[in-house]
């Protein structure tokens, strides 16, 4: 019997993705997404000692010489404005030098990459507090977008993928300063579709999505607010990681998928 050529599920299979935040949640669950269709992964944080886990859970997970070839991972802060773009032009050397010293071009980024800083209410915002906000969420892609054109396949099959969230369309009360720069995210992906093709740049809007965030929420209430959310989605659940994932890969697969708003918020915005 022939063999049938499989021409979906292996377009990614040998392509180099470098994810931003790629340690936990959303990111990590993109990270297992695109080993299992074969891509090489470099996942980034932060924090050295979440680079060192993320990397051996997924060998962990994947625990085959062929899988475990196909993994790696680097620090990168990005919370610095003074460094920032050093280290993220660190970053993109490291992720694009092979072992030989050679240089392997990036075929896909994702940026899910966020730091947890306490919400504010709009009455005690304070110019240094909306500016380190944006740090991390806003400029940090700029910047990476700036930085990224020796070190990515310069073509449509190329693509980076942004994270905003389904705030934008409904804020929920004390949300202006945050859905001001996830709105900027959406509008800044169109801008980086035009500034850097054929490179195609697409942006993920996720709704509720049970993450490592959630964790400062106490145990015991924790069923409760997930409850609460759920009941706010036509499917009656939050999301987990791996369901928010399966947008990232579509946007990396689809090479005619560029400038793009990917809603995934279990129809939240129909109620």
């Amino acid at each position: 019997m022939t063999t049938p050529h499989l021409k979906s599920i292996t377009k990614l299979a040998g392509k180099r993705i470098l994810l931003l935040g790629g340690t936990s949640g959303i990111g990590f669950a993109v990270a297992e997404a695109a080993l299992e269709h074969g891509a090489f992964v470099v996942v980034s944080s932060s924090q050295l000692t979440k680079v060192e886990n993320a990397v051996s859970r997924l060998k962990t997970s994947y625990p085959t010489d062929d899988f475990h070839s196909r993994i790696s991972g680097f620090t990168c802060d990005l919370a610095n404005p003074e460094n920032l773009e050093e280290n993220l032009l660190a970053l993109l050397k490291q992720s694009t030098t092979t072992a030989d010293g050679g240089q392997a071009l990036l075929d896909h980024i994702v940026f899910t990459a966020g730091d947890l800083q306490k919400f504010k209410p709009i009455q005690e915002l304070t110019v240094d507090y909306i500016r380190d906000w944006g740090t991390v969420r806003f400029v940090a892609p700029l910047i990476l977008a700036k930085l990224v054109g020796p070190f990515i396949c310069p073509s449509h099959t190329s693509s980076i993928t942004l994270t905003s969230g389904s705030s934008t369309a409904r804020p929920p009360p004390g949300w202006s300063m945050v859905v001001g720069y996830a709105g900027g995210i959406e509008t800044m992906t169109r801008g980086l579709a035009v500034d850097l093709a054929p490179i195609r740049v697409n942006c993920v809007l996720p709704g509720a999505v049970h993450t490592e965030f959630w964790t400062s929420i106490p145990k015991e209430a924790l069923d409760g607010v997930l409850k609460q959310y759920g009941e706010k989605t036509l499917v009656g659940h939050v999301a987990k990681p791996d369901d928010i994932a399966e947008a990232y890969i579509y946007a990396m697969k689809d090479n005619f998928c560029t400038g793009s708003s990917i809603h995934n918020n279990g129809g939240a915005l129909l109620k």
